[in-house]
Order: structure tokens, then sequence, then C-alpha cells
């Protein structure tokens, strides 16, 4: 059989109470008690029994962490760093996918309505039809992304200013025609997108260069596969190609980098290409990618943080926490100065 609070006690010479203050880390205990009880739980091999602790104090001891696509390299980075930090606080993860579906952030909202969850992590891409929109009461949530509802804590990266920062540095370097990957359509509305083409915009204005709606390529599906087909497209119905390609996720980049080595285009020497998220890969394509870089740490950290305080305290006021940025500069792009 399992051993319980009890046995532990026995064993160690204390009330089960202070077992349960060792376990717990709410309550001090000397220093010496501390190691007796810890020898005690190692040597019965004791595991807490989390479904009676969650019936006592309404916890389950899980939470539910729902990024729009799980297959990205991006998600399993920030993933990651999600299920380590929480692990500290000794909460367990539910990685849910939500497929830029509303639908699926009602449910996982449904779910921890009835505590099979203690709080959500959500990161949606677009505000209309978002769980997180409705005039409904929530349990305790956290958005992380550029969708800013109102009144739920947020953490995000800024990135309409990081999107104005890389395009400004293609700039300096000499480039004038800067293509996009990732632009948003009638059919796909993402927050994401439509912020980082808005900065985008504002570096070209700054130069005074006027947007080109031929340079725009649209992608539904952030993912390089879709990158390198919608860009190979592109590329046969362009009149003039670009000189630089800024693509909205690095997963896109390695995907338009596969497209222009196939329709052998040098990079950089013909076409300069970036990305944004700086994932692990980024450094490894050929050229090494130049990319936007944000500490993925730092943002589970402050998600967690944040529900964390918001499960203790529902009511506090909502916080917002914008994470920096730079630009990490690689082989990737040529200077036309």
């Amino acid at each position: 059989m399992r051993a319980t609070v009890r046995d532990v006690a026995t064993l160690a010479g204390v009330s089960p109470k202070t077992v349960s203050n060792v376990i717990n880390g709410v309550i001090p205990v000397r220093p010496e008690t501390r190691q007796r009880v810890e020898a005690a739980l190692a040597e019965l091999d004791y595991v807490p029994n989390m479904s009676a602790r969650g019936l006592r104090n309404g916890r389950s001891g899980n939470i539910a962490l729902a990024l729009p696509d799980l297959s990205t390299p991006y998600s399993a980075e920030l993933a990651r760093w999600f299920v380590e930090l929480a692990h500290e606080r000794g909460w367990a993860v539910q990685l849910e996918q939500s497929g830029n579906d509303p639908l699926r952030e009602r449910e996982l909202v449904s779910r921890a309505r009835t505590h099979l969850v203690d709080g959500l992590v959500l990161n949606p891409t677009m505000l209309l039809g978002s769980a997180v929109a409705e005039d409904v009461e929530l349990p305790p949530t956290v958005v992380i992304g550029e969708v800013e509802p109102s009144g739920i804590d947020q953490v995000h990266v800024d990135s309409l200013s990081a999107a104005r920062d890389m395009t400004a540095y293609l700039l300096k370097r000499g480039h004038r025609r800067i293509a996009i990957v990732g632009a948003s359509s009638d059919a796909f509305q993402s927050a994401t997108s439509f912020l980082r083409e808005d900065g985008y915009q504002q570096a070209l204005a700054a130069a005074g260069i006027a947007p080109d709606p031929a340079l725009r390529v649209i992608c539904r599906r952030w993912t390089a596969e879709c990158a390198a087909v919608e860009f190979d497209r592109f590329l046969s119905e362009a009149r003039e190609v670009p000189d630089a390609v800024f693509c909205f996720t690095d997963t896109m980049a390695i995907g338009v980098i596969h497209t222009l080595v196939a329709h052998g285009i040098r990079i950089p020497e013909d076409m300069s290409v970036v990305g944004f998220d700086d994932i692990a890969e980024a450094a490894y394509t050929v050229p090494a990618l130049t990319t936007v870089r944000f500490d993925k740490w730092a943002v589970a950290d402050a998600a967690l943080t944040a529900l964390e305080r918001r499960i203790e305290t529902r009511d506090a006021p909502p916080t917002v926490a914008v994470i920096p940025h730079t630009i990490i500069e690689r082989e990737s792009v040529a200077d036309r100065t």
C-alpha cells in the first residue's frame, strides 16, 4: 500500500501536521526536523495524494496551456519553459492546441469552471470570437500574445515596435523592396500579423517609401510548408522580385529559404531573408538567419507569475508584461549601401 502522511510522521518521529508543513512549504520547519521528514519521505517513497488534496482546497494542481499550433518549433520551445517553470511551482501542465479556433478556447474555459484545471494560459490569435472577448466570468486566465482583451492579465512582445525595428534595420542596410510573408487576409485576420505589418509600414513611411501591396505574401498557416508554397507562387507571379524578405516567424523564413534555394536565388547575395522568434534552428539555417529575439523563459515566467497571483486573488487588478526584444544579426542579410 502507498505510504501515508501518518506513516511518514511515525518514521520521522513528528506529527502528521509537521509532515504536511514540510511537504507544502507554507509554514517554516526547523532544519533538523525538515531533514528527518525528508529522509522519511524518501525511505517510504511517499507520493502525495493530489486528488485528496484537491478535494480539500478546491485545486487540481493542473493548469492548461493552449497554443495555436503545437507542431511549430516556436510552440515547442515556449511550451518547454511553461512546463519547467510550472513544475517548479508545483503545477502540472495540460497542453492544448487551439488551432486558431475560438470554440476550443471556450471548451477550455468550461473545463476550468468545473475545476478540472486551476487556471488557463491562452494564446488567441484573433479577438473576434475568442473566449476572452465574451462578456462572461472567466476562471483565472492569462493571455499571451498580441490579442488585447480588456481586464485580463497579458504577456506579450511589442510586435509593432519589433517589426518596425527589423524593417528599419533592412532599410539601413540598403534594401528598398522588402516583401513580407505572413500577411493577413479577410479570411485570416491575425492580431500578430496586423501589428507586424503595421510596424513594417511605419518604418517604410519613415524612410519615404510607399508600401507596395504586391509585396504582401499571405499565409493562413504560419508553417514552413505554407510559406514555401505561397512564396513559390509569389515568385512565379512577381513582375519584379524583392531585394529582401521579412518573414513574420522564423518557421516561415525556413520555408522561404527552401523556395529560394530551389529557384537558384542566392541568400543574401540576391535576396536577404529575416525572421522573428529566434528559434533554435535559426542559427543553423544556411546561411544563419537574422531574426528578432525575445526571452521565451521570460514569457513563461511572467505568465505563470500572473496566473499564480490571479488564482490566489481573483479580484486583483490586471497586469500587462511586455517582454523586451532585440535584433540578432547573422549571415542572411547583405549590406547594399
